[in-house]
C-alpha cells in the first residue's frame, strides 16, 4: 500500500531516467551543446578520457553527444548518468572512479568550486528565444526608460542577454545585464574592476552603484500556477533579491510576463516560519547534501557550533538525496538542515510530504546566531560558504558574557517564552547538563533520550539480570521446509 512515507518496490524498477529517445534534433545538436567548443577544449589539454555529466532530463542526449565527440577527438567518453546528491554539482567522485582527466558538465549547473580540482567545462545550453517578443514585453513593463534594470534568465537563454539588450538599449538608458560566473581561465591581472559575483551570476556594476538599486527582469520558463514549485534557481534570485524592487519574469517563447513580487513575498514569509520552527526545536538533524563542494566539511563543524551554541543537540546525517520516506524513519528531529549547494539546498519542496521541515543554512544561523543579521543588511543566503569566514556576510558568534544571549524571546509559533540558551564551550567532549533525579541520582541529559522514552516501543529490551542461565543445547538442524527431527509426510 503506498502512502507518503513509502511507495512500492515496483517504482523504482518502471522508473525512467529520462524521455526514452533523443530528445535534440541532431541537426540542432552542435549548436544546443556547444560541441566545437567542448571538442576545443578536450583537444587543448590532450585528454584521453574525457567524463560527460548530464542531468536526468537531458540523457536522451547523451549517447550521440558522446558518439560525436569520440569521432572528433579521438578521446573515450564516459557518461555520469547517475549523482549521489544533485546533478547541479560537478562529479567530481564519479569522474575519479572512471579516470577521467577532463569533466564536461551539460545542464543547469550551481556553479559551486569542487572539492578536488579538476579542469571542467560547463555547457548550459543555447535554447532559442523570441527577442522580439520578449522586448516588446520589457517595454511593457517598464514604461521609465530611466528606470535601472538587471537582465536575468535561465542559463539555457543567458545567451540571448545581449541581443536582448541589443534591442533595448536606444530606449533604456540604466540597463544592467547578468552573465553565467562560470570559472574564468587564469589570465593577467586586469585594470578592470571585478564584476560583483552573486546568486550564481556576475553583474558589472559601475563604481558607485550597487545591486540593491536595481529591478529584475528575468527570461525564463517560470511556472504561472502560484502554487507550483519553482525552479531552484528562480527561487534563490526571488529571496535573494531586494524586497519592494520590481521582478518580473518572461516566457521566452510566448513573451509572457509575470510579476513575482507576490510570490516572492510568500517564500519570505515561509522562510521566517521556518526560522521560529529552527529557534523552536531542540534536536536538529544536519544532512550531509553534497561531498563534492568546497568547505563541506568547514561548514558542518560550523554548523555543529552554532547548535551547540543555542543549547540544541544536532545530528550528522547521510542519507545522499533527502526523501519523506527517508527522514521519517527520524522522528526524534524537530528540524532538517540540508547542508548542500545553492541549488540543492532549495530543492525539496515545502509541501513534498516530509514529516518535518527541511531548512538552509541561512536559517539555521538566523535562528541561533543573535548577531545575525549584520547592521544594515538582512539578505537570504543560500550558499553555506557565504557563512564561513572569509565572506563579508560572515557574523561570528557573540562571546559568552555578551547581552545578546539573555534577550528575551516568545516563539511566534507556541506563544511560549524560549528560555536563553546555556553556552557549551568548544572544547567540551559531548553534552554536559545533568537532571537531578527524586532519587537524589544524575543523570545526562538528552532531547533524543527525552523523546525516546515516551516513545510506546523501544525497541527490544535485554532484560539484564531477569532471564534465568540456561545450558546451550543443540538446535534443530535441516532447512525449514524439512528439519531432521520432523518425520517426512
Amino acid at each position: 500500500m503506498e502512502s507518503t512515507f513509502s511507495s512500492p518496490a515496483e517504482a523504482a524498477l518502471q522508473r525512467e531516467a529520462g524521455v526514452p529517445g533523443q530528445l535534440t534534433p541532431p541537426e540542432d545538436l552542435h549548436r544546443v551543446y556547444e560541441l566545437e567548443r567542448v571538442t576545443g577544449f578536450i583537444c587543448d589539454l590532450g585528454c584521453q578520457r574525457v567524463a560527460l555529466q548530464f542531468p536526468d532530463q537531458l540523457l536522451g542526449d547523451a549517447g550521440a553527444i558522446a558518439t560525436r565527440l569520440e569521432e572528433t577527438t579521438g578521446a573515450k567518453m564516459f557518461i555520469l548518468g547517475d549523482t549521489a546528491y544533485g546533478s547541479c554539482c560537478v562529479d567530481v567522485l564519479s569522474a575519479e572512479q572512471a579516470e577521467a582527466q577532463v569533466l564536461v558538465h551539460f545542464g543547469p549547473a550551481c556553479l559551486s568550486p569542487p572539492a578536488r580540482p579538476l579542469p571542467t567545462i560547463f555547457v548550459l545550453g543555447q535554447h532559442s528565444v523570441n527577442l522580439e517578443l520578449c522586448a516588446k514585453a520589457f517595454e511593457a513593463q517598464n514604461p521609465d526608460p530611466t528606470a535601472p534594470v538587471v537582465l536575468l534568465s535561465e542559463p539555457a537563454y543567458a545567451h540571448a542577454l545581449e541581443a536582448l539588450a541589443t534591442l533595448l538599449r536606444p530606449k533604456y538608458q540604466d540597463l544592467l545585464i547578468s552573465s553565467p560566473a562560470v570559472p574564468l581561465p587564469v589570465e593577467s591581472p586586469s585594470s578592470q574592476p571585478e564584476p560583483l559575483e552573486r546568486f550564481g551570476r556576475r553583474f558589472p556594476l559601475n563604481p558607485g552603484r550597487c545591486l540593491e538599486e536595481y529591478g529584475a527582469f528575468y527570461v525564463g520558463d517560470s511556472q504561472t500556477s502560484p502554487d507550483s514549485s519553482l525552479d531552484p534557481d528562480l527561487t534563490r534570485l526571488l529571496l535573494g533579491w531586494t524586497p519592494g524592487r520590481p521582478f518580473f519574469s518572461c516566457c521566452p517563447d510566448t513573451g509572457q510576463t509575470q510579476d513575482q513580487g507576490a510570490r516572492a513575498g510568500r517564500l519570505r514569509a515561509r522562510r521566517l516560519y521556518l526560522v521560529e520552527r529552527a529557534r523552536d526545536a531542540h534536536v536538529v538533524g544536519l544532512l550531509a547534501g553534497t561531498l563534492g563542494v568546497a568547505r563541506h566539511c568547514e561548514a558542518l563543524a560550523h554548523l555543529r557550533k552554532l547548535t551547540q551554541a543555542a543549547g540544541k543537540r544536532s545530528y550528522v546525517l547521510a542519507l545522499g538525496r533527502p526523501t519523506p520516506a527517508k527522514l521519517a524513519n527520524f522522528p526524534e528531529m524537530d528540524v532538517f538542515v540540508l547542508l548542500a549547494c545553492p541549488l540543492g539546498a532549495l530543492a525539496p519542496e515545502p509541501s513534498g510530504g516530509f514529516f518535518r521541515p527541511i531548512l538552509t543554512p541561512c536559517e539555521l544561523e538566523a535562528a541561533c546566531n543573535p548577531a545575525w543579521p549584520p547592521p544594515g543588511l538582512a539578505p537570504h543566503l543560500t550558499h553555506y560558504a557565504e557563512l564561513l569566514p572569509g565572506s563579508p556576510f560572515h557574523v561570528p558568534l557573540p562571546s559568552p558574557e555578551s547581552e545578546l544571549w539573555d534577550t528575551p524571546d516568545v516563539s511566534l509559533i507556541s506563544g511560549d517564552l524560549r528560555p536563553p540558551p546555556s553556552w557549551k564551550t568548544s572544547n567540551d567532549p559531548g553534552c554536559s547538563a545533568l537532571t537531578p533525579r527524586p532519587q537524589m541520582e544524575l543523570a545526562e541529559s538528552s532531547p533524543a533520550a527525552s523523546f525516546l522514552s515516551s516513545r510506546s516501543w523501544q525497541g527490544l529490551e535485554p532484560h539484564l539480570g531477569q532471564t534465568p542461565v540456561s545450558e546451550a543445547v543443540s538446535g534443530r538442524r535441516g532447512i525449514a521446509i524439512a528439519y531432521e527431527d520432523e518425520g517426512s509426510s
